[in-house]
């Protein structure tokens, strides 16, 4: 990933010629991440902030269907089932995940939208 190289201000808000210099003091845009974005994203990256999950998105994203049944997660990951269980409450809940319940199983897919929301944010 490249970026447009960052301008740099010359001159501090206190220079009296800071007035006539467009970079310095400009406004700041409307790119400032709100306060309620601010929080989601906050707790999305919380979600994100455990190997334990990192590695249950990972497997999600990885599979062939694009889904996974939970049994399959446990005996990938050699957790238990209670703690995978919690790891991807804690992942649907941040929107990171979507489940769909087949009968006895529980079926998990990766959120797609959600994941380049929170992608494009951290770019």
């Amino acid at each position: 990933m490249t970026s447009a190289p960052r301008v740099r201000r010359l001159k501090a808000p206190s220079d009296p010629e800071c007035a006539t210099d467009p970079l310095c003091c400009a406004p700041i845009g409307d790119a400032v991440l709100g306060q309620t974005d601010a929080e989601r994203l906050s707790n999305v990256l919380k979600a994100l902030a455990d190997p334990g999950r990192l590695r249950l998105l990972s497997l999600i994203r990885a599979a062939p269907a694009g889904e996974v049944c939970v049994g399959d997660l446990v005996d990938a990951l050699d957790l238990s089932q209670p703690t995978v269980s919690h790891h991807l409450r804690i992942l649907t809940d941040a929107g990171l995940l979507d489940r769909e319940r087949r009968g006895n199983w529980v079926w998990y897919a990766a959120n797609d939208a959600r994941l380049t929301e929170v992608r494009d944010l951290l770019q």
